[in-house]
């Protein structure tokens, strides 16, 4: 995993906690606390658009303090979040894999979709082991993706000056 010049002595200091999403029927999910410290991880198969829209609100309650959703995906399903966020009072902040993986992963770790799953699945191992979370005998790639969309968001998008 690629880690810019000063990313890990930055501070993180956010009003409450990130969840982070990669959006669909299974979906991958990473919760963050307001230090940007992963605290819980995994995934969830919902088998349907109707168990998916039943189960959001829910999700989003269980989470102490959160302040924030990250979206990595689009489409009707990013939809359900999105309007289940917005009810609760949640900022919501939306991008796609290409966005992440171009700060957290090196371009020889992009060349097919397939290698930068592996490359991400080995990146959010090494989150969880910073994290001392358990390792996970093994971790599907909706939950590593979650888990890297959630750091980027902490890392490089703008939810720390949404603070001010």
């Amino acid at each position: 995993m690629r880690v810019p010049k000063g990313i890990a002595e930055r501070k993180v200091n956010l009003s409450g906690c990130v969840l982070a999403v990669d959006v669909g029927i299974r979906t991958g999910f990473a919760v963050y606390d307001e230090t940007g410290t992963l605290v819980q991880y995994g995934s969830h198969n919902y088998g349907s658009v109707s168990r998916l829209k039943q189960a959001a609100w829910g999700h989003l309650s269980e989470i102490r303090n959160l302040h924030f959703l990250v979206l990595e995906g689009g489409g009707a399903l990013a939809e359900v979040w999105q309007h289940t966020a917005q009810k609760r009072g949640i900022r919501v902040i939306q991008l796609y894999a290409e966005t992440w993986r171009k700060d957290l992963l090196y371009q020889r770790e992009q060349r097919t979709g397939k290698i930068a799953k592996s490359f991400a699945e080995e990146a959010a191992r090494k989150v969880i082991r910073e994290s001392n979370l358990p390792a996970p005998k093994s971790l599907r790639h909706d939950a590593a993706e979650a888990i890297l969309a959630g750091r980027w968001a902490i890392f490089f998008s703008d939810l720390q000056k949404q603070e001010e």
